[in-house]
């Protein structure tokens, strides 16, 4: 059987660093926590945490969603998100409404207060790629990297 070149280890490379720091998972937390907290100046101001800024995300790309629809697309479990929308809601941004026909779908849509952080939430985006200190290309060949990696089923729609 021929052996696939790109799938092997090169066995003398080695790692700058060791124990955790050597670890392909160690960089991508370090970075997904770095990240995070990079956004957390932008958000304070608008009164949002980095979960409840993914939702209203989605909800400003499509609304109404289901629960169910925003778990999907934001990979998170309804034990997750729901204590989240409850939080959104109390602060005005959303509504949550249980489906007539199937009560056990929930809806979630914007208020015209969630509506009005639009502009400024989509801001965001910007100021955190200005913190990044990558360019366009940069950033667009790091995100495919991780989408790749993070979601590979995905690769082929």
């Amino acid at each position: 059987m021929k052996s696939d070149a790109s799938n092997t280890v090169d066995p003398h490379f080695t790692c700058a660093r060791d124990g955790a720091g050597k670890e392909l998972s160690f960089a991508l937390y370090g970075a997904a926590n770095r990240l995070v907290r990079l956004h957390k100046p932008f958000l304070e101001p608008l009164e949002l945490t980095f979960p409840q800024y993914l939702v209203l995300l989605e909800l400003f790309a499509a609304a109404p969603r289901t629960v169910g629809e925003l778990g999907a697309k934001l990979s998170m479990e309804t034990g997750t998100l729901t204590p989240l929308l409850k939080r959104l809601e109390v602060s005005g941004k959303i509504t949550r409404t249980r489906d007539a026909a199937d009560e056990r779908r929930v809806h979630v849509a914007l208020t015209p207060h969630g509506e009005a952080l639009r502009a400024d939430t989509l801001a965001v985006s910007g100021q955190i790629k200005c913190a990044c200190n990558l360019d366009e290309r940069g950033i667009v060949d790091l995100k495919n990297v991780l989408d790749a990696l993070g979601w590979p089923e995905d690769k082929d729609s």
